[in-house]
């Protein structure tokens, strides 16, 4: 059941936004100085979580830079709409530069989320307060070296003279396995029902993660994959396979939904959303706001789509594809119509089932189309371009800005997807085969006679869409670079990285700007 656990102090909620830099240094040792006998290290450690949520579903930098840099997710500019001086374009074209707002801003709020987890551990907390605070400091690290391979770390943060060191490649990987093996005894155990608090399993899927990604942090462009680390995802898996708490959800969309804290069976690490206020923000409601015509309700913003290449890989019956989906919170929907999944073609009101209009032109049905552009300019398609994606469905049920659906960080099917592609990297294409399989059985989709590479993405990308995954998971299956739908192949493998924000390069010494920046 969801725990409403609300920040007790302004302390606490400014703590946690604050960059990383020496500018905001002083203040924040005042603000330590200051409070440090009306702050409790549990008040300190649900700033942690909601730091490191806010990243996700409060600013959504993060989302943007893992999500619209892929071949899964466009974020067209219809006119003057979506157009943010081209903010989106350039992620999408891999344009950016060093200022790109969103990706300064990603950089910056992981900073801060390690800061918020390591500032626990400067208040006396209890093993296990201190064992979640390391694995939420781990949890931004590994966001951090995934995004930018350099990162800012300082242990000790009484002390503001001292100029945080930074880790690189392989050894902020080893950090961090080094920090998850040591806190994993003290981690309370793991469940479905208790996802929202750091344990054991969501370190050993963390875990999992950096080992099946070590070969990449080690060299982008061509990453190798040793044995050994193959070997430890495979055995970190069947751990979690083999305690039998966890299962693939019956319905798909069951992970996602408002009550996915008592319902999904998937769930092994989540943050928390209670309908009443959130660690992170009310931007729940705005994962069906950026996708949503301003005609439908909730009333969207008409922006986020999917590629008609991406959606064309899954086959009619993948229940994945989406549907009408029963849920507490849903409306009536008459007719049973679609919404959950993608939305493709004529859309319609939910609660009386009458069929929609656009806007602009108010004549025309609301039809959304397979074609879409970077730049959408033909005024009777504008509102219309591109398939829409909704997969935390909306809680109607509750009033007001916050939602109930936990946001999920690391679910079952992405641990089975893990060791078949753990297997497949060891020449066992025979066992990965049959573990991807099963998946696709649960999900409706038919059996693959065959597992390879391309097709052990794919199944990844139709499992795993929109879960922010996808960008790590190209650059891993070495497709990044290449040209896809509207997007043209990069010149040159610099945009394997993100460049480090000028910000931070002026306050910190011990970072350089990534290779191809400057």
């Amino acid at each position: 059941m969801k725990h409403n656990k609300i920040l007790l102090s302004f302390f606490v909620v400014a703590l946690v936004v604050i960059s990383c830099t020496k500018l905001d240094e002083r203040f924040r040792s005042e603000l330590t100085q200051t409070n440090a006998a009306s702050i409790t290290p549990g008040e300190l450690l649900v700033s942690a979580y909601s730091s490191m949520q806010g990243t996700f579903q409060g600013n959504g930098n993060l989302i943007s830079a893992a999500q619209v840099t892929t071949d899964e997710t466009i974020v067209p500019t219809r006119a003057g709409d979506w157009d943010d001086n081209g903010a989106w374009r350039s992620l999408f074209l891999h344009s950016w530069n060093a200022d790109h707002s969103f990706l300064s801003g990603a950089y910056s709020a992981l900073l801060g989320a390690q800061f918020a987890a390591s500032n626990v551990l400067q208040f006396s907390p209890s093993p296990q307060q201190a064992a979640e605070a390391r694995f939420l400091r781990a949890l931004s690290i590994y966001w951090v070296l995934d995004g930018w391979d350099q990162v800012p770390y300082r242990e000790n943060l009484t002390d503001y003279k001292i100029t945080p060191k930074t880790l690189k490649g392989t050894e902020a990987a080893d950090f961090i396995i080094s920090e998850l093996n040591a806190i994993m005894a003290t981690l309370p155990d793991g469940s479905p029902t208790s996802a929202t608090v750091a344990n054991k399993d969501a370190a050993r899927v963390l875990l999992m993660k950096v080992y099946l990604n070590k070969g990449v942090f080690a060299n982008r462009a061509t990453p190798t994959f040793a044995a050994a680390d193959m070997t430890q995802v495979i055995t970190l898996a069947d751990q979690i396979i083999n305690s039998n708490k966890y299962a693939l959800n019956d319905n798909f969309f069951d992970a996602f939904a408002p009550d996915n804290d008592v319902k999904s069976k998937e769930s092994i690490f989540s943050f928390l959303n209670t309908g009443t206020s959130s660690r992170g923000s009310d931007a729940m409601r705005g994962f069906q706001y950026m996708v949503n015509h301003y005609n439908m309700n909730p009333g969207g913003w008409n922006g986020w789509s999917t590629l008609s290449d991406f959606y064309d890989k899954f086959q009619a019956t993948d229940k994945r594809i989406g549907g009408y989906y029963n849920y507490p919170g849903a409306l009536p929907n008459p007719g049973q119509k679609t919404n959950a999944g993608f939305l493709i073609g004529q859309q319609y009101d939910l609660t009386t089932g009458a069929a929609l209009n656009a806007r602009n032109p108010a004549s025309a049905p609301l039809a959304f189309t397979k074609a879409v552009k970077i730049r959408e300019t033909d005024a009777n398609t504008l509102e219309l371009a591109g398939i829409r994606v909704v997969k935390y469905v909306f809680d109607y049920g509750t009033s007001g800005d916050f939602k109930k659906n936990d946001y999920v960080m690391f679910r079952y099917a992405d641990v089975l997807l893990m060791k078949a592609e753990a297997m497949l990297r060891s020449n066992n294409a025979a066992g990965g085969l049959t573990i991807v399989n099963s998946i696709r059985t649960k999900r409706g989709a038919t059996a693959l006679a065959a597992l390879d590479l391309n097709a052990m993405l794919d199944e990844r990308g139709m499992e795993m869409y929109w879960e922010s995954y996808r960008r790590q998971d190209l650059i891993r299956f070495g497709k990044y670079l290449q040209a896809w739908q509207e997007k043209p192949a990069d010149a040159g493998t610099k945009n394997l990285l993100f460049p480090i924000p000028s910000s931070q390069l002026a306050v910190n010494p011990n970072l350089t700007q990534n290779p191809g920046y400057n």
